[in-house]
This record gives structure tokens, C-alpha cells and sequence, in this order.
């Protein structure tokens, strides 16, 4: 069975709109923050990245939205892994507050190298970090 990372926000007053549910952008920001602590904590600092030639970037977001997480709401952002291809990763993460869906979704990244925006391999360390957290069937 594999991992899921899991990265726990609180939700803000700023981040809730006139009808005191988060807004709809926000949970492409949620995610961004849980993916950068996924890699943080399988991985290393984002920033090193670059420096090793290579970056990661999206090429597809999409996110369903079931209820609304409330201000001062405890939303966690669970990451499980659906796929890593040669160059690309899918994610789809849950955004919860307790047992309830707040919203879920398919985000694909693709690795790319930084001075030529070209498509490159996983690296093969990255790979192996992330391959626990890896859905069953994937």
C-alpha cells in the first residue's frame, strides 16, 4: 500500500469570499504549498532543484469543488501519486476538512530543463524518492 503525504492548512479570513466559503483559486494554492512540502520533505529544498538542471512545472490543473472549507477550517491536502511517466508526474490531491471532501483533482507536472524549457526525464533519485507514495495500479 502506498504512502500519502498529507500537509495540514488553516484557512485564513483573506482566503474566503462573500458567501464565507474558500475561493476557488485558493485550492490551486493549498496545493502548490503541500507540493513544495512533499518535496521538502522527501526530496529536499525546491530551490536546489535548479541547480541540479531541471524544474517542474504544470501542464494541466483541473479541480472539482464538493463543499466549501470555512474560515479557520482545518483543511488537509492529501498528495497521493497516480502517476510517474518518463518525464511527467500526476497528481490528485483531496482537499478535506475532517472525513468531508471539499474538493479533489488531477494535476500533471512535467520536468522540464530550466535554460531550454525542454522536456527531461524524472531523475532517477527523484523517482525513487516518490515512488512510495505511488497509488496502488499506477
Amino acid at each position: 500500500m502506498a504512502e500519502t503525504f498529507t500537509h495540514r492548512l488553516r484557512v485564513r479570513y483573506s482566503e474566503c469570499d462573500q458567501q464565507g466559503v474558500v475561493f476557488n483559486g485558493h485550492y490551486l494554492f493549498f496545493y502548490d504549498v503541500a507540493l513544495t512540502e512533499l518535496w521538502r520533505a522527501v526530496i529536499g529544498p525546491y530551490t536546489d532543484i535548479l541547480e541540479q538542471g531541471y524544474d517542474l512545472v504544470v501542464a494541466e490543473a483541473r479541480i472539482r469543488y464538493r463543499e466549501g472549507a470555512r474560515f479557520d477550517d482545518l483543511v488537509d491536502v492529501r498528495m497521493p501519486i497516480a502517476k510517474l511517466g518518463t518525464t511527467s508526474m500526476v497528481v490528485r490531491p483531496e482537499f478535506r476538512v475532517g472525513d468531508r471532501l471539499m474538493a479533489d483533482g488531477e494535476m500533471v507536472h512535467v520536468f522540464i530543463e530550466p535554460a531550454t524549457k525542454r522536456k527531461t526525464e524524472i531523475p532517477p533519485d527523484v523517482r525513487k524518492a516518490l515512488e512510495p507514495y505511488l497509488v496502488d495500479g499506477a
